[in-house]
C-alpha cells in the first residue's frame, strides 16, 4: 500500500509544528509534522465527523 496524500493546515502559522492529516476510503489518519515516520491515529470517517462536529460548536 502506498503512503497517503498528507496535508496540513493553512491556518497553522508554523507549518512544521502541526498536525497532518491523510484520508483513504476507510480511514482518516493523523500525524505529528515534527515525526512522519512516527505514530499515527486512525479514525473511521464518521468517528472524525462527530468529532469535528463537537470542536467547531
Amino acid at each position: 500500500m502506498s503512503d497517503p496524500a498528507w496535508r496540513k493546515s493553512s491556518y497553522s502559522p508554523d507549518a512544521s509544528n502541526c498536525v497532518e492529516l491523510a484520508t483513504t476510503p476507510a480511514t482518516v489518519l493523523i500525524r505529528d509534522s515534527k515525526d512522519t515516520s512516527g505514530p499515527r491515529l486512525g479514525f473511521s470517517p464518521t468517528t472524525w465527523a462527530t468529532f469535528l462536529t463537537h470542536i467547531t460548536k
